[in-house]
């Protein structure tokens, strides 16, 4: 049992008479706030926790600290949709009461079992300022959407030989009628790796040991957070989060990064075949995505829209982070594509439709920052073009494509606000572009989504516009053609 406490270590329950009552009003008018993407009313959210379609609704957790904008003790809010644009808040699902988990519920997932919703998450442990353990727990949903924590927790007590304190965020799957569970991990020579175990009733856990990944580079950095497993099309995907890897040219440019694999898992000798793997996303602000099928067997995918601890402009209002829009996955040439699920369009309205050519700047009069927009382009003989947001005389967010030199660039230098300006102003792409490019944009308030050739690359970024600075640019150094469709869209949380 730890002893060890900060302030910071405390859960809802310890909240002082009228504090989060304050703390709400504090957060609620920040006109920075998405009007679609899930985010707190107050406090920090970060990973996304638990998701599952089940009993006739999507389930979706996160990581929050409601006292402000730091990393303090975590709980696992909760929300509910049936068609994932509409989401309600049900309160807080875990809250680390237990001394299984005194400093916080960390990240982990779900699976369904004996139609009960079983929710595996990482208890963390705080020895002293720098001295830590974790334990693997377990909460129940029942049918009604009732949760209890497992009279037995920890499921699994502390780390195993040859590991750090830095074990956690359980991912648990069912393969041939046995569970099994992956682990980030660190290993004493402080080097990221994934640690597996077994059960035949998906509480009682073997310790198998590591997973080896065969065929990735090995630039391990010193942690590898939140795994996430998934079979599309009989292809089997890892997703993590490593912490440290080495800077490859355009690629893992961030604090903190996210890899993508492609190839085959065999649990019968602890391997994972690479076959192929890049970064997941080229934005400046994505981190611990986790994935699920929904019930029509689509793999969808939610992700933190943060980084580490910076410091956005939010947090003098007391809230911080989002959530990505929901993405569906796919698996076409060996890569791995995302696009923002369909039921985007059930937020559409105020449709427009333009079909022109430029060659110069296009500006197009916008009263909004919370919109879908769709281009189309024929690129004929330009080399160089592209497109601006959050346009205004002070400001502006730039994505370019230069064809000779295969690259794309999204550009947040010009914008007022900025945020770890170490960390650089630009994130770049290899595309070989083509004579026709298909971009696909989420603009919400402070966040946006970029998906190029239906989701071949795609950038997530945070960004604080001023509040006059909503207008859109087409420009072009020579002749392109393009079709442009913008939706406003609904507020949904």
């Amino acid at each position: 049992m730890s002893k060890y406490k900060e302030a910071k270590y405390r859960t809802i329950y310890e909240a002082r008479d009228g504090e989060l009552q304050e703390l709400e009003n504090k957060a609620k008018n920040d006109f920075w706030k998405p009007n679609y993407h899930i985010h707190p009313e107050y406090g920090l959210l970060n990973d996304p926790n638990g998701l599952a379609y089940y009993k006739g609704k999507y389930r979706l957790f996160h990581q929050w600290y409601p006292f402000g904008t730091i990393h303090g003790m975590k709980h696992w809010a909760q929300l509910e949709s049936t068609d994932l644009v509409n989401w309600e808040r049900v309160g807080v699902g875990i809250t680390p009461t237990e001394t299984y988990e005194s400093h916080g519920a960390y990240s982990g997932t779900s699976i369904e079992i004996d139609e009960k919703l079983y929710l595996y998450y990482t208890g963390n442990i705080k020895l002293d300022k720098v001295n830590r353990s974790a334990n693997q727990c377990l909460a129940i949903m029942n049918k009604n959407g009732e949760i209890e924590k497992y009279k037995n927790n920890p499921i699994i007590l502390g780390t195993p030989d040859g590991y750090t304190g830095h074990v956690r965020d359980p991912k648990v799957f069912k393969k041939d009628n046995e569970f099994y569970m992956i682990l980030g991990a660190q290993r004493i020579d402080e080097t990221g790796a994934f640690i597996m175990y077994k059960s035949k009733d998906a509480l009682e856990w073997e310790f198998l040991g590591e997973l080896a990944i065969k065929g990735f580079i090995e630039k391990s950095g010193y942690m590898w957070e939140c795994p996430d497993y998934i079979n599309i099309d009989g292809r089997d995907i890892l997703i993590f989060s490593p912490q440290g890897i080495d800077i490859e040219e355009e690629k893992y440019n961030n604090l903190f990064n996210v890899v993508y694999m492609i190839g085959e898992l065999d649990l019968a000798n602890l391997e994972f075949k690479v076959e192929s793997y890049d970064e997941f996303d080229a934005g400046f602000d994505f981190y611990a995505p986790q994935s699920f099928k929904d019930k029509e067997g689509r793999s969808l995918l939610f992700a933190w829209a943060g980084m580490g601890e910076f410091k956005y402009p939010t947090d003098k209002n007391l809230w911080a982070n989002c959530l990505t829009f929901p993405r569906e996955l796919t698996i076409k040439d060996n890569r791995l594509y995302q696009l923002p699920a369909k039921e985007l369009s059930l937020l559409r309205k105020d449709e427009e439709i333009i079909n022109e050519k430029v060659n110069g700047i296009k500006k197009f009069e916008n009263n909004n920052n919370s919109y879908e927009l769709e281009l189309d382009i024929k690129t004929l003989n330009s080399k160089n073009f592209g497109l601006n947001l959050l346009v205004s005389d002070k400001e502006k967010l730039t994505l370019s494509f230069d064809k000779k030199n295969k690259k794309v660039v999204l550009d947040r230098s010009n914008l007022i606000h900025k945020i770890a300006e170490e960390f650089g102003q630009q994130r770049k792409v290899k595309l070989d572009i083509s004579d026709e490019i298909n971009i696909k944009i989420l603009v919400d308030n402070s966040i946006v989504e970029i998906f190029i050739n239906n989701g071949e690359k795609v950038f997530t970024s945070r960004v604080f516009p001023l509040n006059n600075s909503k207008n859109i640019e087409i420009f072009s150094e020579d002749d392109i053609e393009y079709s442009y469709r913008k939706y406003n869209l609904k507020k949904s949380i």
